[in-house]
């Protein structure tokens, strides 16, 4: 019925294109099919939106801007809203992966902050395709006693990255478990701004120089996990984790939940990379009202300030954050001050070349070949 339906409306469509008459779209069917990251969301999100729209949502997850990426590439992925990180976003607006908004359909734009909404313009001119959901950055999760434990007399390092880049720091904290970022995406612009590079450098031979770098310190990693690590860190199975700073202040509350004694803690290191989390509406999107229904839903003040109330990713919201809770919206580590911002690096788009490079690179890093 449902093709027999789509025939018939096309020949009536004919008609009216004929006869110089424009008809309204058909209305959509009650679905909405959401991709985004893991553990990224409130409890209640989706089911209040189902609750107050009738729609019916199908809510996937990935652990990877790669995983999501080739999806999007490989086209007819029946995703209505995907949630890339910008620099990714701004690959696939390129490639004409991504729908232009309809702005008209989303009056709570309003709400989002000016000075995020310009750094977002580097990789999505006129903000046309990419609102942000959350945003963090890159960084160190450290269980405290474990750590002061495997360093013995060796002091904290002024600079945060030496514990996992420098081998005297990583050897030792072997023995409490080392986990990365299962992503060279991640990884890799964090150890060229160590080794004093740009974090997206169009030069092969720095990618070969944070090799060499990595390579060196492959046998204290323990583990590569873009998600699993929140669990190992709050239950003590790790000490130290390269990770996003949200999912470790997740990890910290899990410990404090459940009471196990476990003192977990997101650094803010001297040099990272910012991450922005953006809605996008893949351009094959089955449901592309319904997305924009999605989007302007999140971008109500209430509905942002749950997210990061239960994710501890800051949101781009300005009216959203009085109602964040006060201890979340007055962590650093979340919250970052303006002098950290400062500090970190937005991430850029970076050729077909460069991210094959990188791959190669950490894919050397990871199999310790």
């Amino acid at each position: 019925m449902k093709t027999i339906r789509r025939i018939a409306y096309s020949f009536i469509l004919g008609l009216a294109a004929a006869a110089g008459v424009a008809l309204a779209a058909p209305p959509e069917e009650k679905v909405l099919n959401i991709y985004n990251w893991s553990d990224y969301i409130a409890e209640d999100t989706v089911r209040n939106f189902e609750k107050e729209t009738g729609i019916k949502v199908r809510y996937d997850v990935f652990d990877s801007n790669e995983v999501l990426h080739a999806k999007l590439s490989a086209g007819k992925t029946g995703y209505d809203i995907v949630v890339p990180t910008a620099h990714w976003a701004r690959l696939q607006i390129d490639g004409g992966l991504l729908r232009p908004l309809d702005k008209a359909s989303l009056p709570y734009l309003s709400n989002l902050d000016p000075t995020l909404q310009d750094l977002l313009k580097r990789v999505d001119p006129d903000n046309k395709h990419l609102v942000v959901w959350l945003w963090g950055y890159t960084t160190l999760g450290i269980n405290v006693d474990k750590v002061k434990a495997a360093l013995g007399s060796l002091p904290m390092p002024a600079n945060v990255w030496d514990l996992v880049f420098d081998p005297r720091y990583a050897s030792k904290l072997t023995s409490c478990g080392i986990s990365f970022l299962d992503s060279p995406s991640e990884v890799l612009p964090a150890a060229l701004l160590y080794i004093g590079k740009p974090a997206y450098s169009k030069n092969s031979a720095d990618y070969q120089d944070a090799g060499r770098m990595l390579q060196a310190i492959r046998p204290a990693v323990t583990l590569f996990s873009s998600s699993g690590y929140i669990n190992d860190l709050a239950n003590g199975a790790l000490c130290v984790s390269l990770g996003w700073s949200g999912d470790i202040n997740i990890a910290r509350q899990r410990a404090i939940d459940n009471k196990n004694g476990h003192n977990i803690v997101a650094l803010v290191p001297k040099t990272a990379t910012l991450m922005f989390d953006t809605m996008a509406i893949p351009a094959d999107a089955p449901h592309p009202g319904n997305a924009h229904l999605w989007i302007n839903y999140i971008l109500r003040p209430e509905v942002h300030a749950t997210l990061t109330n239960k994710v501890f990713y800051a949101n781009p919201n300005k009216a959203a954050t009085p109602m964040v809770r006060p201890e979340i919206a007055g962590n650093r580590t979340v919250y970052l001050l303006d002098a950290d911002k400062q500090r970190m690096v937005v991430p850029e788009p970076l050729s077909a070349d460069a991210r094959r490079t990188m791959t190669r690179v950490f894919t050397r890093f990871k199999t310790g070949m």
